[in-house]
């Protein structure tokens, strides 16, 4: 599924032919990207709740297992159809990005494309193996979606870092020549981008399932059945939350060295100096940051791990080389860190207490905040594609191919994003209705344990007597 391109906000450079270019593919990746996550980490959540159905016999945790696999196919045909748009949109809206420079760039669409039909092809085999094969073989199905989900991401998340960083090409009287595909996959920007978004994936993906049972749970359905669904999911996104804040400052240090004028914009750097102030929050006005709170020398320690570690500001850069909307650059990097640090701290709430009770927390002060930590997530990921693709302009290719050069002058894209719009409502209609008819249909059935929850078919036999 396509989870990177020159996504950007219809605010960038007002006024020019760019903005209806750039509106339908922000609004078009915004939309996938979350359908994206599912496709990287929803198996391992569902592959954790069968393995635990069949090691234990646990009538509960395959009833899990199985009707998430009727949600992740729901999601996954969203996701094909949200992302193949995003396929032809590349082609149609940003002709000379894929013109020029398509022989390099499309290198790693062409290994997602291998890694999207393993997954849809192992996607069919697993929701047919319920009935058809034997409980571990089944299982064994499943695997193969851990393993294209994170690869397929691996491959177009390279895409996005060869924007970043591109190399691996020659170019000759303004034609790529030559092309070493391992360079262009393996750019100087994705050891840090890659494992950022598959992080990310998962938790979104384990919060916001998680959030769908703390639902339950703070509506007075205490059964096994939502006790099991919040803790799988929630013990997911929790493992990675807290690996994804210690990656991510080694991700904005790597920018800062990288991509010196998109960490100017990120922290508020007007003038290359040595013991930078860390600004949180605040506007940038005529030199002055307005409503932020300030840490003398802190960004440079955070760099460089020195208060005299130099950082290039927006006076060494060109102004016409500047990011725009340094204010929404900054402020959604703020709030994604904000986010994943609260993320952790409840992440590090439920630990402990699992640590001391050996269960999860009952208290609407715990509950509550869990229900919302997956709509969190969503806004962190998305705040960070905002720090990555509004941060990287001008340039579509970074400092070889700008963004106004690349767009297409078609006077058609305006019609082009009204029914992108329209397209777009109606999939959010179906992924969310579908799974809540789904789920209205199931609460009906009597549970294996004599919850409120259970099989509206048998489950898979298993070698073991189901426990509750």
């Amino acid at each position: 599924m396509v989870i990177g391109a020159p996504m950007v906000l219809p605010l960038v450079e007002a006024g020019t032919a760019a903005i209806p270019a750039r509106s339908q593919m922000g609004a078009s990746l915004g939309f996938h990207i979350v359908f994206a996550c599912f496709g990287i980490a929803f198996p391992t959540v569902l592959l954790i709740a069968h393995w635990i159905g069949l090691r234990h016999g646990d009538a509960v945790a395959l009833l899990l297992a199985r009707r998430w696999s009727k949600v992740m196919a729901v999601i996954f045909a969203v996701g094909a159809v949200s992302g193949t748009v995003l396929s032809y949109e590349l082609g149609l809206l940003w002709p000379t990005l894929m013109g020029t420079y398509g022989p390099a760039y499309g290198i790693p669409f062409s290994v997602e494309g291998i890694w999207f039909f393993v997954e849809a092809i192992f996607t069919a085999i697993y929701l047919y193996g319920w009935r058809h094969l034997p409980p571990w073989l089944h299982w064994w199905t499943g695997v193969p979606l851990v393993i294209s989900g994170i690869l397929g991401a691996f491959s177009v998340v390279a895409a996005n870092s060869w924007m970043n960083q591109p190399s691996g090409f020659t170019m000759a009287d303004g034609k790529i020549t030559h092309v070493d595909p391992w360079k262009v996959l393996f750019n100087p920007a994705t050891p840090y981008e890659v494992p950022h978004m598959i992080l990310a994936a998962y938790m979104v993906t384990g919060f916001l399932v998680a959030g769908v049972y703390a639902t339950g749970l703070l509506r007075g359905r205490r059964d096994r059945y939502h006790r099991l669904g919040f803790t799988i999911s929630f013990a997911t996104a929790a493992i990675a939350a807290p690996i994804q804040v210690v990656f991510g400052d080694s991700v904005a240090r790597a920018i800062a060295s990288q991509q010196p004028a998109k960490f100017a914009a990120m922290e508020y750097v007007d003038r290359t100096d040595r013991g930078v102030t860390e600004w949180l929050g605040g506007i940038y006005y005529q030199g002055h940051v307005y409503f932020g709170v300030g840490i003398p020398k802190f960004d440079s320690i955070l760099v460089g791990y020195s208060p005299h570690t130099k950082i290039i500001g927006w006076d060494s850069i060109p102004a016409q080389d500047r990011p725009p909307l340094p204010d929404l650059i900054h402020l959604s990097f703020d709030l994604m860190v904000g986010i994943g640090v609260a993320l952790v701290l409840l992440s590090a709430w439920q630990g402990w207490w699992w640590k001391f009770h050996r269960r999860i927390p009952m208290t609407r002060w715990f509950l509550i905040p869990a229900m919302l930590s997956g709509l969190a997530a969503i806004a962190a990921m998305e705040s960070g594609w905002i720090v990555t693709e509004v941060g990287r302009q001008p340039w579509v290719v970074y400092k070889l191919l700008r963004t106004s050069d690349a767009v297409t002058t078609s006077g058609g894209v305006p019609y082009t994003l009204t029914a992108i719009l329209l397209i777009y409502a109606v999939l959010t209609a179906v992924v969310i209705f579908v799974p809540l008819l789904m789920s209205r249909r199931w609460r009906q059935q009597e549970a294996p344990d004599g919850d409120s929850q259970g099989p509206e078919e048998p489950v898979p036999p298993t070698s073991k007597e189901p426990v509750g």
